[in-house]
């Protein structure tokens, strides 16, 4: 899916206690091809629940309306009662552009649904965010300021007639905002406390609004005004942070209940810390947080960095190992186990039949090479053979990054560390792609060459798969002699008890180029396009020279160290 436009959808429906009509709700979403449900997360105490899914921008679109339409059967707004303020049985339906889509694209999507909804739903539409044809209407809040309750009275006024549908509440549907924005990270961070009152005064101190501005006393004092009579306000520590304090009866806590509309902004490490370091202020303790929903896996690694930075350790360590301190840190799973598998976009749309090799153990993988398949061959080996190359030339460096006495030198060796881990993880999706590309001339042979075109567009693909056959192991060549400056590194400063370490790996990563080089060879033996193959051959030949030097550099210098 990675050239085709996607986009994700996060509607909020008020219902979190019957999972029958959940069920139905995400089953009408279900049933649109191409559109993938990646999270249900329903709450009790705010029967709410966020349903998050993705797909090409029609797809979703279809999904979303037959989302709309189940709820607005289902849920009936006069029964409802919750925790979260709501104005309709799908209360917000957010559109966020994901991959290839530009916001102003996203838009018209919303727009798109949004008429569809009022026209056919006879339920009131409003637009917000980005989607909003007002800038008074920009912002969720102001849209939904009364709630449901007060809405029957609030649509009669002229400046809150809705963008489409009826000018009167759907007394069982409510009203529905629908939008598009930027990815919103929805984050409540629990306290030590169950009062409300010092939960918002601690969401007052960081969201962007701050709070109304008093003389004298900040909680009784008269209000500050300017000269149109309007509140003046003290603003909050963190800009793009929407937050509300709340107590949730099913933990026995309170929360502040945060949005972070913008993460370039203000991540959630910093959200996190912030908050803590006010409720200290305040004599509370914060005691671990919860997602709601989905987030982009860079949100997790940040904050992993982060924490590990803040402990003089080395980040250079597997992208698994920072989730969990991520985690840790955070105290994510402190009302709940946390499964990154499932609130990790990137995780929930992973393929594992796209990468089958590095799915196996070393067994496996093993027995598969050994099999009578062609494939994998020389190819992935020689990938793979690179990331354990790789892998131990990183884990000198994290060992150098721990030595006592070396206290000093963390960041050195993180840094050598973190690229370590960049070209491992590369070299090991070579490994399939390496796979691909044979299966890639495989399919190729097999076209029908009954006809002319035929044989044409059989010619074609063929050159096509042969040149990616010889193109892939070239870039694990490239990619593995890529390792050799920080192998080196490893051999002259990094821990001389791991040196031995770092001369295997210049072993393996000189293995894995002349293996390749060796799929160049063969890959290119009776290809038709000689300019072609000249240089591939001429380029790959000539990494391969250079690395005999340098792996031979590498070896003198750790045996000089070792029995130095």
């Amino acid at each position: 899916m990675s050239s085709q436009q996607l986009i994700e959808c996060v509607p909020n429906f008020s219902e979190g206690v019957d999972m029958d009509i959940i069920k139905q709700i995400t089953d009408a979403i279900e049933s649109v091809p191409q559109v993938k449900l990646l999270d249900v997360d329903p709450g009790k105490a705010t029967n709410r629940t966020v349903v998050t899914f993705v797909g090409p921008p029609q797809p979703v679109i279809e999904a979303a309306y037959l989302a709309i339409k189940t709820a607005s059967q289902l849920i009936d707004m006069s029964q409802h009662k919750g925790e979260h303020p709501r104005m309709g049985a799908t209360d917000v339906c957010p559109l966020i552009p994901i991959a290839n889509i530009t916001m102003e694209e996203t838009v018209k999507y919303a727009h798109q649904l949004g008429r569809r909804v009022g026209e056919e739903l006879h339920i009131p539409i409003y637009f917000y965010e980005s989607a909003a044809k007002t800038p008074q209407r920009q912002n969720l809040a102001v849209i939904r300021s009364g709630e449901y309750e007060g809405f029957a009275k609030k649509i009669k006024q002229p400046e809150w007639a809705p963008d489409h549908g009826p000018s009167e509440l759907n007394i069982k549907a409510g009203a529905t905002v629908i939008g598009a924005r930027d990815f919103l990270v929805a984050y409540n961070i629990n306290l030590n406390t169950t009062s409300v009152r010092r939960a918002n005064s601690i969401a007052f101190d960081i969201r962007e609004n701050g709070r109304v501005k008093r003389e004298g006393n900040p909680i009784s004092g008269k209000i500050v005004r300017d000269a149109e009579g309007n509140a003046e306000r003290v603003p909050g520590l963190l800009k793009s942070v929407k937050a509300i304090g709340w107590y949730i009866e099913e933990y026995g806590v309170a929360q502040i209940s945060m949005n972070l509309t913008d993460i370039n902004v203000t991540s959630l490490h910093e959200a996190f810390d912030t908050t803590e370091s006010c409720a200290i202020k305040r004599g509370l303790r914060v005691t671990g947080s919860e997602l709601v929903g989905l987030v982009p896996k860079k949100v997790l690694l940040d904050a992993g960095k982060y924490f590990l930075k803040k402990q003089q350790r080395s980040v250079g360590i597997s992208e698994s190992e920072i989730i969990k301190i991520a985690v840790k840190s955070l105290g994510l799973d402190e009302l709940a186990p946390f499964d990154a598998r499932k609130k990790v976009i990137e995780y929930l749309l992973e393929d594992a039949a796209a990468s089958p090799l590095i799915q196996m153990d070393l067994r496996q993988f093993a027995n598969e090479t050994a099999s009578e398949s062609p494939a994998p061959g020389g190819g992935s080996i020689a990938a793979y053979v690179g990331a354990l190359g790789a892998s131990l030339g990183t884990m000198v460096a994290n060992l150098s990054a721990h030595k006592r006495g070396w206290d000093d030198r963390w960041e050195e060796f993180s840094t050598v560390a973190e690229e370590g881990q960049h070209l491992k993880d590369r070299l090991l999706d070579l490994v399939d792609k390496d796979t691909e590309a044979f299966n890639g001339i495989m399919t190729a042979i097999r076209m029908p060459k009954g006809s002319d075109d035929e044989k044409a567009l059989r010619k074609a693909a063929l050159i096509t798969a042969t040149k990616n056959a010889i193109d892939i192991p070239h870039q694990v060549m490239q990619t593995s002699f890529d390792c050799y400056e920080f192998l080196n590194q490893m051999a002259e400063k990094g821990n001389p008890a791991s040196v031995s370490d770092a001369g295997v790996g210049a072993l393996c990563v000189h293995a894995a180029i002349h293996g390749a080089y060796l799929n160049v060879l063969i890959n290119c033996a009776d290809f038709s396009e000689k300019d072609y193959v000249d240089m591939m051959i001429s380029k790959s030949k000539a990494l391969l020279t250079q690395s005999e030097a340098k792996q031979k550099a590498i070896l003198a210098t750790v045996e000089k160290v070792i029995t130095s």
